[in-house]
């Protein structure tokens, strides 16, 4: 027969053992961090890792300099070209305009006939100026003449008086005469002479309404039309015009630029300079420092320099924007020689405790490359004269910062 179990018993059976499963479940924690930590360092070490995130960079290529200025410039400047020598051609009087014979464009030499205005009354007052002369002219002989007559009556009553032929009265007379008849001459000939003055006077008014050209140069504009009023001081309102043309001298062309005053150090009279015209990129000028104005800019903290060409041609023009490259002693424009070294912009450059270097691109990746310049280092391109060769590939500007073997990506 079968015992039946104590109740008590089996309820005391069904209680949990909580020793045992604290330490397993303490056990899963432990295995959990590690195996965290364990992914971690794996997906540091696989993609976080200095030099393994790729760096967002822009690129530039190492080129062969396209000239011996531009590798030995010491300093480059914009500027206009400007004309040293012009005018707008007026004339000395106010008057209508009767004819103009140039045109823009055209070429004139000096004293060429450039415009004439309306001479009518100038005309008048010259034959009115010539008559006055005339008249004087035949006032004065008619005084000779009778200066003449007054000298012989005056001569023959000193013979006579010397015989007691004639009395003293009529012999102071004849003197009285005689003087008055010579001062008359005198005035007649001061009248002659400033009735030709006033004849000059018409003469030279005359001429002031024939308008020449004041040196020889090229019209660049065109001011007046026949017809049109024309003062060589503004009349009030807006219809006189104050000059025919404008003449410049083309061989008085230069170049003016404003130098920052902090490189004014490097720029000299005589120094030598390529400039190239905005219109003509590839057209390099030899030119060379002709004077630096001895005044700065406050305002623009500047200084000006004045640079002459060394060539003329007729595309240069006056107001043509130019840049110019200021070169160093030892620069040979003209030179045959192969030029030693490669261009690269400015902003590839790096610098430290060891020296100058940039950042060589090498697949995907980049390497330090240490450099030697070949002359200044604040250009927007400046001469690497050892360290790269043409075609290198490097790092312009970059996102972040770099290192050896940082991968790097390029848009």
């Amino acid at each position: 027969m079968t015992t039946m179990a104590d109740p008590s018993e089996r309820i005391s059976q069904l209680k949990i053992d909580r020793s045992a499963p604290a330490e397993t479940s303490r056990g899963w924690l432990l295995a959990a961090i590690g195996f965290v930590l364990v992914a971690g360092i794996v997906l540091w070490w696989a993609f976080l890792r200095p030099g393994t995130a790729a760096v967002l960079v822009e690129t530039d290529v190492a080129r062969k300099p396209p000239s011996v200025a531009a590798a030995s410039s010491v300093l480059d400047a914009s500027g206009y070209v400007v004309a040293r020598r012009q005018a707008t051609v007026s004339s000395k009087v106010t008057g209508k305009v009767l004819e103009v014979y140039i045109e823009e464009g055209m070429r004139v030499e000096k004293d060429q006939v450039v415009a004439t205005l309306d001479d009518t009354t100038q005309q008048a007052l010259l034959a009115l100026a010539v008559a006055q002369a005339d008249s004087a002219r035949a006032s004065l002989a008619e005084i000779e003449a009778q200066l003449r007559n007054a000298r012989l009556e005056r001569n023959r009553l000193r013979d006579l008086a010397e015989r007691d032929l004639a009395s003293k009265s009529s012999l102071d007379t004849a003197e009285a005469v005689y003087d008055e008849l010579a001062a008359r001459l005198g005035t007649g000939g001061e009248n002659v002479d400033v009735a030709l003055s006033n004849v000059a006077v018409a003469e030279d008014s005359l001429s002031n309404m024939t308008i020449k050209a004041p040196f020889a140069g090229i019209v660049v504009s065109k001011n007046a039309q026949p017809g049109e009023m024309i003062s060589p001081i503004s009349a009030g309102g807006g219809f006189t015009r104050t000059g025919i043309c404008t003449i410049i001298d083309t061989d008085s062309l230069e170049i003016e630029v404003d130098v920052n005053e902090s490189y004014i150090q490097r720029v000299k009279a005589g120094q030598r300079v390529s400039a190239v015209l905005d219109a003509y990129p590839s057209w390099r000028i030899r030119a060379e420092v002709i004077a630096i104005v001895p005044t700065a800019d406050r305002q623009k903290a500047t200084v000006r320099v004045r640079i002459g060409f060394l060539e003329r041609d007729e595309r240069v023009l006056r107001d043509m924007g130019v840049k110019v490259s200021f070169l160093g002693a030892d620069a040979q424009q003209d030179s045959a020689t192969e030029i030693q070294g490669v261009m690269i912009a400015g902003e590839a450059l790096r610098s430290d405790a060891s020296g100058d270097f940039v950042w060589l691109v090498r697949g995907g990746s980049v390497e330090r490359r240490s450099i030697v310049l070949g002359g200044p280092r604040d250009r927007p391109q400046i001469l690497v004269t050892s360290g790269l060769v043409t075609g290198d590939t490097i790092v312009r500007t970059a996102d972040g910062p770099l290192s050896g073997g940082q991968k790097i990506k390029t848009n």
